[in-house]
């Protein structure tokens, strides 16, 4: 009865409300121009509705009456904006468009879109002006977004912490490196913009402390094909290619979009870890060669059943088979810095993944008035497999061998599936507009680990060491939220999530279940004050909850290395944040933000030294509470017509108290992060891109964290009439962008740890468009996304 009332309560139409009809033409100075882009944007910049201009140059568009910003846009042709307020039915005449290009003496110069604009809940970063995207994914361009930092497979708001991503509003249930690797096979020409929300909305699910990256896609006009093929080939110290085709069709009522993404070839990581233990040093080097195979496909299909219903159904499949050899030396010291002995670990890790995605959606306009309603159903099913033998040898400090340290062979399996089911109402009236809605998801995790002996060279099961892990997760949602433009100067918005939790873990090795149910609110509010045509400010405030991984709650332990081993806490809670931040922009050209985010509960990594046995414990506990705090500034500057400069500098601070007995202290310090992103027109085909980032040396918490930097420099030739594009990369030049300096003091224990995963590399790249260019596929990601996140 409930669902049927929900249902009912989301599809009945409360108001009829005034529209009015508006229309024009668009030409350039000399003609008519056909197949130019209409969008019609609200005042939070989304666009609400949109149409192409007829054979003679002329849209006509139904809208209720309100307060907009019309877009027209066509390839060849300066970009044209205006704000309007329709209050009856209006006629805005012939537009004219003028040509984009400008020739200065030898450097022509082309009308772009800015590159940063700033909205009441988010920043939108235009990216077709950066050179070192050209030829690269969805990952590297997240990485280019200003206050965005992508290091060691997690993508960081800076000040904010782990970022959820979204495709079109629609996020992406996978984190870690398997996130990584789904960005990895989405091709960065095919992103119109990258959305930074470091406070989400309430129609957005509350997990994730560190906010939201949505990528939105290119999208186009009906009628239309176009075909893009991508060849790359990376150097570091070894090579990787690409391969990518992207295939876009609309037809009428149909469309349909198809990708074909496949990479192969190796890099090489190294990992250093000194740790101080009282009776000496141990000291561990590694040299891993990664095997860097993935092969991923989407399939897309709409079908409009009325001039305001739609139907669709998508499926993506994603495999990676990240093998990878490693050689690890362990030399141990005693106190006088004399070498003891020295321990040689190789082994080899048969790893694998892959994952299936189908969604089911219904989108219908229930009347011209945008009111609009949209069902979602999805499952999903991932399975990974980690299969990793190693064998330890003891040599004396003349490298003679005394006897075999530790062999065995770890088997890891991992089962997830999830169902999830969505429902949306944007919901506009004449003052105000509305969108509620709800969503309930089903998830059954199933992960077993199997240790088996082989010191004696015949595989013997250790029981101590194997576990069988059942996982389920239930989650329903209800939200809803509103926004109002009070007048020209202020608009409003405020929302409330409401969410209820379940989860059941049990460990059929050791018989023991830890059952969770919680019920919690996540309200949100944004504030935004326009004083002038220069000055505009904005207030925001969100709660937030951040889940643990699936993975992260099996208990069972996991060896890394022969004295070293990671485990899973099955008592691990969420942790919760409460965001604040005020910001304030100078046209357009200089943004500054102040924010404060709250931690409670959080939980992470600790590297635990027990020094009786000199072994390494890598285990997760929710173990503080923390305030962050920052102030940003944004500078974009045109130092001269052919010379477009990007400026991020960021203070931020921290303060940590410990909530758990870790017998460590907390440290906190100032760090620093610069970037620049520098793009130099050349020629009318030609730019040049040089980018500069920088961070400092800090302290936050648990850890101390080296500093990093990388200098990167792009090139890109359009040819042929921009079907055929040439790019190439050099990326962090000088090798200084890697983890460095990871220390942390736990059990009076100093481990300092780096890692660099060949950051080092240069790319060719190379690109061919043909089709009609104008393509209008709308790619709509799965509704299952807060549960596909969390797998590891």
């Amino acid at each position: 009865m409930k669902k049927l009332n929900l249902l009912i309560f989301l599809l009945l139409p409360l108001f009829c409300l005034a529209q009015s009809t508006l229309k024009g033409k668009v030409a350039s100075e000399t003609k008519s121009l056909e197949w130019a882009e209409i969008s019609i944007l609200n005042k939070e910049g989304k666009i609400v509705d949109g149409t192409t201009t007829k054979e003679d140059g002329s849209f006509e568009i139904n809208l209720k009456n309100g307060s907009y910003k019309i877009e027209i846009s066509l390839l060849g042709f300066t970009d044209y904006e205006k704000e309007i307020s329709l209050e009856k039915n209006t006629d805005l005449g012939i537009i004219v468009l003028k040509e984009n290009e400008t020739k200065l003496v030898e450097v022509v110069v082309q009308s772009k879109k800015k590159t940063i604009e700033q909205k009441t809940d988010r920043l939108v970063y235009n990216l077709e002006n950066n050179v070192t995207t050209t030829g690269g994914d969805a990952l590297s361009a997240i990485n280019t977004a200003p206050g965005v930092v992508v290091k060691n497979d997690v993508i960081t708001i800076l000040g904010k912490g782990t970022s959820r991503v979204m495709i079109d509003g629609r996020l992406i249930e996978l984190t870690g490196e398997e996130l990584n690797n789904f960005l990895k096979s989405i091709s960065a020409a095919d992103i119109k913009n990258i959305e930074v929300i470091s406070n989400p909305p309430a129609k957005y699910e509350a997990d994730g402390t560190g906010g939201l990256i949505n990528i939105i896609m290119k999208k186009g006009v009906r009628d239309s094909w176009k075909n893009s093929t991508t060849v790359s080939y990376d150097q570091n110290k070894y090579g990787i290619y690409t391969l990518r085709d992207n295939f876009f069709y609309s037809k009428n009522k149909f469309r349909f979009s198809a990708s074909v993404n496949g990479k192969t070839g190796y890099k090489n990581a190294t990992e250093n870890l000194d740790m101080y233990f009282p009776d000496g040093l141990s000291k561990m080097n590694a040299d891993t060669k990664v095997k860097n195979e993935n092969f991923s496909g989407k399939l897309a299909l709409d079908y409009d059943l009325s001039d305001r219903t739609t139907i669709g159904f998508q499926f993506m499949n994603d495999r990676n088979n990240p093998d990878f050899g490693s050689d690890i030396k362990i030399e141990k010291y005693n106190t006088q810095n004399e070498l003891q002995n020295v321990t040689l670990n190789k082994s080899f890790t048969d790893k694998g993944s892959k994952n299936q995605t189908y969604n089911a959606h219904l989108i219908t306009k229930i009347d011209s008035l945008n009111r609009k309603l949209s069902f979602d159903v999805d499952y999903f099913n991932y399975n990974s497999k980690f299969d990793r033998g190693f064998i330890a040898n003891n040599y004396n400090p003349d490298m003679e061998f005394i006897d075999i340290n530790q062999a065995g062979r770890n088997i890891s399996n991992q089962d997830i599936d999830n169902w999830s089911f969505k429902a949306d109402m944007e919901h506009p009236f004449q003052t105000f507009n509305l969108s509620y809605g709800a969503k309930m998801s089903f998830t059954n995790s199933l992960s077993d680990v199997v240790f088996y002996n082989t010191i004696t060279g015949t595989p013997e099961l250790d029981p101590s060491q194997s576990n069988r892990f059942k996982y389920t997760e239930n989650n329903q949602a209800v939200y809803i939220n509103g926004d109002k433009k009070i007048n020209e100067k202020w608009n409003l918005q405020a929302g409330l999530r409401l969410e209820n939790t379940q989860t059941t873990g049990f460990s059929e090795t050791i018989n023991q279940e830890n059952v969770n149910d919680y019920l919690k609110l996540f309200p949100t509010f944004y504030a935004s004050y326009k004083k002038n045509d220069n000055n505009t400010f904005s207030l925001n405030y969100g709660k937030r909850i951040n889940r643990p991984r699936f993975d992260l709650l099996n208990p069972f332990r996991v060896y890394i290395n022969s004295n070293s081993y990671s485990e899973g806490n099955p008592f691990l809670k969420p942790s919760f944040s409460d965001n604040f931040e005020l910001a304030h922009s100078y046209k357009e050209v200089l943004r500054t933000s102040v924010f404060v985010n709250a931690i409670t509960n959080g939980y992470g990594v600790v590297f635990t030294s027990n020094p009786e046995t000199n072994t390494q414990i890598v285990t997760r506990e929710n173990y503080y509470k923390g305030l962050n705090y920052g102030l940003g500034e944004t500078y974009s500057a045109s130092f001269a017509d052919w010379w477009q400069s990007e400026n991020t500098l960021y203070f931020l601070g921290s303060e940590t108290k410990f909530i758990k007995d870790i017998n460590a202290t907390p440290s906190n310090s100032l760090q620093i992060d610069f970037t620049t992103n520098n793009t130099f027109v050349l020629g009318k085909n030609t730019k040049l891109q040089i980018d500069f980032n920088y961070s400092s040396p800090f302290k936050n918490g648990l850890y101390e964290i080296g500093y990093a930097s990388s200098f990167d420099i792009g090139f890109k030739q359009d040819l042929l009439n921009k079907t055929l594009q040439i790019a190439f990369l050099a990326n962090d030049i000088f090798n200084t962008s890697y983890l460095k300096d990871f220390t942390s003091v736990v059990n009076g224990v100093k481990q300092v740890y780096s890692q660099n995963e060949s950051n080092r590399f240069v790319r060719l790249s190379v690109i061919y468009n043909f089709g009609n260019k104008k393509i209008n596929v709308k790619e709509r990601n799965f509704g299952n996304q807060e549960e596909r996140k969390r797998v590891n």
